[in-house]
């Protein structure tokens, strides 16, 4: 794959990989020279698609179809990609999920669905790669946030509160894993131009938030600040939030 290989020899682990921004990281780090997991939790076929568009450019990938709220799935990824490439040092917990539903009408399953995705996923997917993470010697966490988790947003109680959680588990991990040099960032994402399905309107937040440059971001926008979370030349960053919205949170 052309282009400069920073993270060459790397192994990384990207979740929700099959669609939009987990898509377009699973392309950035392959670019950049790492072997990846692409993973998923139904859609073997989005799967299937990106692993072989890294393998079309040159690069090396793998799928693992499992659900990042079921701790032993993520532990069997952890196993497959150890197995597969021997290591593991860059994990992206990218999947969650996001609902809309008026807190007034929203049942506890509603709110614990997108917590064991979202939060708990995150949780999961860190535990079952920890040791291998913690054997990298550079081992990089990037977190992908979500702009409401700063600015609110109507009608996303759930969503708001598990993103707001990923904030403090970052800080959190970049504490307890700084000593085992492992850097711990989130990246948040805003107002980022991805298809949506047609029964699926623009989120309420979108709508009161503006970017300063007026466009909307592309998944490769952020796909380029996870790319360098992971490479060499971040190494002092970790505990951040890292905004990469056109500067959206400024111009609510």
């Amino acid at each position: 794959m052309a282009g400069t290989k920073e993270l060459g020899g790397k192994v990384a682990i990207v979740t929700g990989a099959g669609r939009n921004i987990g898509r377009a990281i699973a392309l950035t780090l392959a670019e950049a020279g790492a072997s990846v997991l692409v993973n998923a939790r139904s859609n073997r076929a989005e799967a299937d698609a990106v692993a072989r568009e890294i393998e079309a450019r040159g690069g090396k990938a793998l799928v693992h179809i499992g659900d990042v709220a079921d701790a032993a799935a993520m532990q069997a990824m952890a196993d497959t990609v150890i197995k597969q490439f021997g290591r593991i040092d860059i994990l992206v917990n990218n999947a969650a999920l996001r609902r809309e539903r008026p807190f007034a009408e929203m049942s506890y399953a509603e709110w614990r669905e997108i917590m064991d995705v979202t939060l708990d996923g995150t949780f999961h997917c860190v535990k079952a790669c920890l040791a291998a993470l913690q054997k990298s010697g550079a081992g990089t966490i990037v977190n992908i946030g979500g702009l409401s988790a700063h600015t609110g947003a109507k009608d996303r109680a759930h969503v708001v509160t598990a993103k707001a959680g990923i904030i403090g588990f970052t800080r959190a991990l970049a504490c307890d894993l700084a000593s085992d040099d492992i850097t711990v960032n989130c990246v948040v994402p805003g107002l980022i131009g991805t298809p949506r399905p047609k029964d699926k309107p623009e989120p309420a937040h979108h709508m009161t938030h503006q970017t300063l440059t007026g466009a909307r971001g592309r998944p490769e926008d952020v796909a380029a600040a996870v790319r360098f979370l992971c490479g060499p030349g971040a190494r002092y960053i970790t505990g951040q939030a890292i905004h990469s919205n056109g500067g959206a949170y400024l111009g609510a």
